[in-house]
């Protein structure tokens, strides 16, 4: 990133004529911010929403799910930034419902908040596999979905894993906002297990049969190596 910034300063001269100003060159309307330096220097996911969205629809899962996930990935979600930013809700009620005191957009509340977005580290945990944790829906869904490689079956195995906990993140969050209950991260985590038990089910009766094998070893449940 240093070799970018050098980069960047190549043209830059002083004028003697005139009095010193700082000017960022690619917005001239908004000026400098964080995320336009960030993409401006790191390169661009030459994926498209739409190769994504194929992600988010599978026959063994509830419509309503997938559709919820569907909004995620368009940032169409009622969150508290985005019901701000529509002027519903006062700006000063746009902290996330954790009480973690950052502002609750949709990719704080699923992936960067320390309540919400650890789920997604204890699941990967349970299915056996490591990988970096994208801060964005679209990037996190094709990392979680591709880890197991491109094989049919697995992504199949995955997908209603990932829309599982999509499913459990917003509907903990309107528990603890409408209803004033909060559950902790284990809770979370049973809930993950038992939908997606409950939906590849539908699919494969004998491969999920027993759901105390499912709980403890999936992949081996599923017999995916």
């Amino acid at each position: 990133m240093l070799r970018e910034c050098q980069t960047l300063l190549l043209n830059f001269s002083f004028q003697v004529q005139s009095s010193d100003s700082w000017q960022w060159q690619p917005n001239l309307d908004t000026g400098y911010s964080v995320c336009g330096a960030c993409q401006l220097l790191t390169p661009h996911d030459s994926v498209t929403l739409g190769e994504v969205e194929t992600l988010i629809w599978h026959k063994q899962v509830p419509l309503k799910v997938s559709i919820c996930a569907w909004r995620l990935l368009r940032d169409r979600l009622p969150t508290r930034a985005n019901l701000v930013s529509r002027g519903i809700i006062s700006q000063e009620a746009h902290l996330c419902v954790s009480g973690c005191g950052d502002i609750e957009s949709a990719q704080h509340l699923f992936f960067t908040c320390g309540t919400f977005g650890s789920l997604w580290s204890v699941v990967r945990l349970w299915i056996g596999f490591s990988s970096v944790d994208h801060q964005n829906p679209l990037g996190h869904f094709l990392n979680f979905v591709g880890v197991l490689g491109e094989h049919r079956a697995r992504r199949s195995f995955l997908q209603p894993i990932l829309l599982a906990c999509v499913w459990v993140l917003w509907n903990e969050r309107n528990n603890r906002l409408f209803r004033n209950t909060a559950q902790t991260a284990p809770q979370m985590f049973d809930k993950v297990k038992l939908y997606s038990f409950w939906w590849l089910k539908k699919a494969n009766v004998t491969s999920v049969a027993k759901l105390y094998s499912w709980w403890s070893t999936p992949l081996l449940c599923l017999g995916i190596d």
